[in-house]
C-alpha cells in the first residue's frame, strides 16, 4: 500500500473519530484539529491499529508529528 492509498484510506477513519470532514494533508497536526486532544490521539492510534492491522510502538508515537509522517510509518509497516 503506497503513502496515496494510505492518505485515502484515512479519510473515513478521521471523519468518524472526530466526527467530522477533515482535509487531510502531510502537513496536518494536532494543533490544526479543533478536540484533538491527548484522548481522541489514543482513540485514533487505536483505531488506525485495528484498520491497517498494525501494532505502532512508543517510539512509533514519538515520532508522529504531523500526518505525513504518520502515513510513512503505516506504509513502513504494511511493506
Amino acid at each position: 500500500m503506497n503513502q496515496s492509498e494510505i492518505q485515502e484510506k484515512l479519510f473515513p477513519i478521521f471523519k468518524e473519530v472526530f466526527e467530522k470532514e477533515i482535509g487531510i494533508t502531510p502537513e496536518l497536526t494536532a494543533s490544526d484539529v479543533a478536540n484533538w486532544d491527548s484522548l481522541t490521539h489514543m482513540v485514533l492510534i487505536t483505531t488506525l491499529e485495528e484498520r491497517f492491522g498494525v501494532k505502532f510502538t512508543l517510539r512509533d508515537l514519538n515520532k508522529m508529528k504531523n500526518v505525513g509522517v504518520l502515513m510513512q510509518i503505516i506504509e513502513k509497516k504494511l511493506n
